[in-house]
């Protein structure tokens, strides 16, 4: 484990330094004043939109930002978890500390809601609970189960919940250290968890494509969807708990009515290779992520997609996050890098009901400047025209929803 790196402060201060140069055929003496010149100019740090990308030397799988503090965290396909201080101040991200107690590939990181635990797991089947000051291990869950740990969700300050491969879920008391609920519905891996306000229902999303419905409270088993096509990758929960939503390896996001887990109330095919990554933002509005390389941020009921935030080129993306204050949106991908987006804007941001049938060019809108990249940007994302969304205000075109609203 590497020591904390120690912050040393530099502080430039100019030197004033004056020649005295002597001409010889007028016995005249020029003084020059060093300071005057533009390249002893104090120039100050550039503030960026967004934090400077981050290069990593192996491919991270995931991601996630502390809730009080700007400071994120991932971990990579080596078992390395790493903690960086972020800023908008050009050359201001620094590494804070590094991790290497996990033997094989760190799969999912969480902080605790306090911000002073890190959670993780791995497919060494462990899972580890680390101090955020200083990246020191304190708990460690061996062989906390049978198969490789797929995914993690912290519950709360009490509760942790685990997925594995081979289709196992846990729900943990960190008080005992021990786990209270064990039981495995799914034929496949987990690959996502989800919990309600109360913190009573935990949702799973599976690789056999169902969603699953457990009971934390009663400690039971409560029902399994209807299969749906290919696997689903993600569950999250909207519109202020009356709707679940997953997506899924097919780029179609499937949606559930509360209570109605039973079948989809609901589906929208997104043009996408698939829906790896869920992050809410709004009540109605959530980022995707896909193996495309795109982040899309997503109007759900009426189901739209609003936009393009940004791209990891031709790399298919791990994981995305979003800070604290809803204000950067973190991506972590097969190229080596973790991304920053700005999203401050998409809370702000309506969606109409009714939209008029025009025929559009089917460019995907970009919703940052950053989303502009270079002239091929647009590569890939051009949509059939008559399966086009837009913004309230531009015209749209119909998209693939059994039905528009709530």
């Amino acid at each position: 484990m590497a020591a904390p790196l120690e912050h040393v402060e530099i502080s430039n201060s100019a030197v004033h330094c004056t020649h005295t140069t002597e001409n010889t055929s007028d016995n005249t003496k020029v003084n020059t004043d060093e300071d005057d010149d533009d390249e002893d100019e104090t120039h100050e740090p550039r503030i960026r939109e967004t934090p400077e990308d981050i290069k990593l030397e192996a491919i991270s799988n995931t991601l996630a930002f502390h809730p009080s503090r700007d400071i994120l965290a991932f971990g990579d396909l080596d078992g390395d978890i790493y903690a960086y201080s972020y800023s908008c101040t050009e050359g201001e991200n620094k590494e804070l500390w590094s991790s290497g107690h996990h033997l094989k590939s760190c799969r999912e990181i969480a902080f605790s809601g306090d911000g002073e635990k890190l959670f993780s797991v791995s497919k060494d089947k462990c899972v580890h609970m680390m101090d955020v000051e200083v990246g020191k291990l304190v708990t460690r869950i061996q062989k906390a189960h049978s198969a490789p740990i797929n995914t993690l969700l912290v519950v709360d300050e009490n509760i942790l919940a685990t997925g594995d491969d081979g289709g196992t879920v846990k729900a943990w008391d960190l008080r005992k250290g021990s786990a209270f609920m064990d039981l495995k519905h799914h034929e496949d891996y987990i690959s996502s968890l989800a919990v309600d306000q109360a913190k009573k229902i935990l949702l799973t999303a599976s690789g056999d494509g169902t969603m699953g419905v457990f009971n934390l409270k009663r400690r039971r088993f409560e029902l399994l969807s209807e299969f749906q096509s290919g696997d689903l990758t993600s569950v999250a929960v909207m519109k202020r708990g009356r709707k679940v939503v997953c997506g899924s390896s097919e780029g179609t996001i499937y949606i559930f009515n509360w209570n109605g887990f039973g079948a989809t109330s609901d589906r929208f095919a997104v043009k996408a290779e698939s829906v790896d990554c869920i992050v809410p933002v709004t009540d109605s509005i959530m980022c995707t992520a896909s193996m495309d390389g795109y982040i899309r941020a997503i109007n759900v009921m009426p189901n739209r997609v609003i936009g393009c935030l940004g791209q990891h080129v031709g790399e298919p993306i791990e994981q995305i996050a979003k800070s604290r204050d809803v204000h950067f949106l973190a991506s972590c991908a097969h190229d080596q890098l973790i991304k920053f987006w700005d999203i401050s804007k998409l809370p702000a941001m309506m969606v109409n009901d009714y939209r008029k049938r025009k025929k559009r060019d089917g460019r995907l809108a970009s919703l940052s400047n950053k989303a502009l990249g270079g002239n091929d940007f647009f590569n890939g994302l051009v949509e059939e025209p008559e399966k086009m969304e837009e913004v309230e205000g531009e015209d749209e075109e119909e998209d693939d929803s059994d039905s528009g609203s709530d």
